[in-house]
């Protein structure tokens, strides 16, 4: 993957993990993330740095959604 389709990844991970929160009121658990101190905007870091913070981003989100997924869901159909 190209640097820049990684900076187009890393910024629509962002957007998501904006989005997941803002939906659910729940916030992910980014401390990883933010440490790396890496934004979308980040242009001069480099490539592996990105990477880094996609996979650091993506860890968060999705962690978050497992312990969603894990509460109990009703059987009724809509």
């Amino acid at each position: 993957m190209k640097k820049q389709e990684l900076i187009h990844l890393h910024g629509l991970l962002a957007q998501v993990q904006n989005h997941y929160e803002q939906e659910t009121g729940d916030t992910v658990d980014h401390d990883e993330y933010v440490t790396l101190g890496v934004q979308p905007t980040s242009i001069h870091r480099s490539k592996t740095d990105h990477k880094a913070a996609v996979f650091a981003l993506a860890r968060g989100i999705t962690s978050e959604m497992e312990v969603e997924e894990a509460e109990p869901v009703s059987a009724a159909a809509d």
